[in-house]
């Protein structure tokens, strides 16, 4: 069995679903696969969008742990697939952090580094992006981000950027 952590972020809805709905709806159909099984969930977490060049809503973040049976590859593919479901429609390569309905990001996977041409885990910039780093601290307060360390010693290097608790951890049954 693996162990992986997820992002969930969105800050557009859709005419039946607004971003926080988005990220419940994304936490029941991960956990309803049958291959994975979600084991614990984050508050929610409002920030502003960022490293973006044009304006955008806020984001609402979250990060989940899941148990899988799948392999890393694997997962991204499912949860690339998810996020097309859920009304994602990924831009140009050219366009980097558009507003959108769900994103899912693979954050870490066991404890495995890996480079692929469609992944690279650890996530490369977890490490300093509060809105990954607070949710992730609230489920795994003493989880090591492999080849870096333990993930709260970087929590003081964003403790600038703005994020605020938005709701309690998202129900996944």
């Amino acid at each position: 069995m693996n162990t992986a952590y997820i992002a969930l972020g969105s800050n557009l809805g859709t005419a039946s679903a607004s971003p926080h709905a988005q990220l419940q709806l994304a936490v029941q159909h991960i956990h309803h696969l049958a291959d994975c099984e979600v084991v614990a969930c984050s508050p929610v977490y409002q920030s502003p969008a960022h490293e973006t060049v044009d304006a955008q809503p806020d984001y609402l973040n979250a990060v989940i742990r899941i148990t899988t049976t799948l392999d890393a590859e694997s997962l991204l593919h499912t949860l690339a697939h998810i996020e097309r479901s859920h009304g994602r429609v990924r831009e140009h390569a050219s366009v980097r952090n558009a507003a959108r309905t769900l994103d899912l990001d693979l954050l870490l996977f066991n404890d495995d580094t890996l480079a692929s041409e469609s992944l690279t885990v650890p996530h490369p910039r977890m490490h300093a992006r509060a809105f990954v780093l607070r949710p992730l601290l609230d489920i795994a307060p003493e989880i090591a981000i492999p080849g870096l360390g333990k993930a709260a010693t970087f929590l003081p290097g964003v403790s600038m950027q703005t994020l605020t608790r938005f709701s309690e951890p998202l129900p996944w049954i």
